[in-house]
């Protein structure tokens, strides 16, 4: 039983006709463009949440996506694994089409996400739980492993030194044994994101990490992501600026769907109409 529910997303318009995991005709994949981003449209009946929306992220780079509520962040994400297919647009992830892909499909490419809340399971240890993490790579899978079945015991040692050092990465090796309701939120919201990285991931997606942590704790998660960029391409969606300004190479701005802005965090932060989005300012035209 999960720590924590999230609403289901909404069923999407089809996406477009595609065979998954084929690159794009005659493209030479571009290792400074791990993610591509192209024309994506998501509509849940009447609302375009997403409208036209094209970005690049680059490998060992981190890439922000801001926006005010409700600009469609999240459903950006739920679109990049594959939880949502949109209607529109293309994606391709190191020259390879996403398509129609699957979220374990995608699991299996690279690509690993958090949640806003932390999702994990009460009745598994710290290290159970971040074992889940890095089942795509088990032969056995995970829940062989974990039930101690004969054929999997080489699976459970590797998946155990994969989630200890997951775990060590993120500051928490001591609390293996713990289970999540033992933790406050902020150490808990470490372990969810050791869970991510015990997959090893290409890609790693972020949904507002810094929901609920304290000013401390806000620090270190700062450095974290900085020192990960290091080995992984990093897309953070987040509200907390300060963050956002701190640790991103390239910075996104939706609003209402559409992409506003992109650039740097200075060229974001000097934009009028990234004023105008947050605050409600109308541009005079001077």
């Amino acid at each position: 039983m999960n720590d924590d529910s999230s609403a289901t997303p909404p069923p999407a318009v089809a996406g477009p006709r595609s065979r998954p995991g084929t690159a794009f005709p005659g493209v030479v994949p571009d290792p400074g463009r791990l993610l591509d981003v192209n024309g994506v449209t998501v509509r849940f009946g009447g609302l375009t949440a997403l409208d036209d929306v094209s970005f690049t992220a680059a490998g060992r780079q981190v890439t922000g996506v801001i926006g005010p509520n409700g600009a469609g962040k999240t459903t950006l994400l739920n679109v990049l694994c594959g939880f949502v297919r949109p209607g529109q647009g293309r994606m391709s992830f190191g020259g390879t089409e996403l398509g129609r892909l699957r979220p374990h499909q995608l699991a299996a490419l690279g690509i690993t996400r958090t949640l806003q809340g932390v999702g994990l399971f009460r009745r598994l240890s710290v290290l159970e739980n971040v074992m889940v993490g890095a089942q795509v790579q088990a032969r056995a899978g995970f829940w062989s492993a974990l039930g101690g079945l004969p054929a999997s015991d080489r699976d459970e040692r590797r998946l155990r030194a994969r989630a200890r050092d997951a775990l060590d990465r993120v500051g928490a090796a001591d609390l293996a044994e713990a289970r999540p309701d033992q933790l406050a939120y902020g150490v808990r919201k470490r372990v969810a994101l050791a869970r991510a990285l015990a997959g090893r991931p290409r890609l790693l997606l972020l949904d507002e990490p810094a929901g609920g942590l304290s000013e401390t704790e806000l620090g270190g998660l700062g450095e974290l992501i900085s020192s990960l960029s290091a080995e992984t391409s990093v897309v953070l969606v987040e509200h907390r600026m300060d963050l956002v300004m701190a640790v991103c190479d390239t910075v996104v701005v939706l609003d209402f769907g559409r992409v506003i802005a992109r650039g740097t965090p200075d060229e974001v932060q000097a934009d009028p109409a990234v004023t105008t989005a947050y605050l409600g300012v109308e541009d005079s035209g001077e």
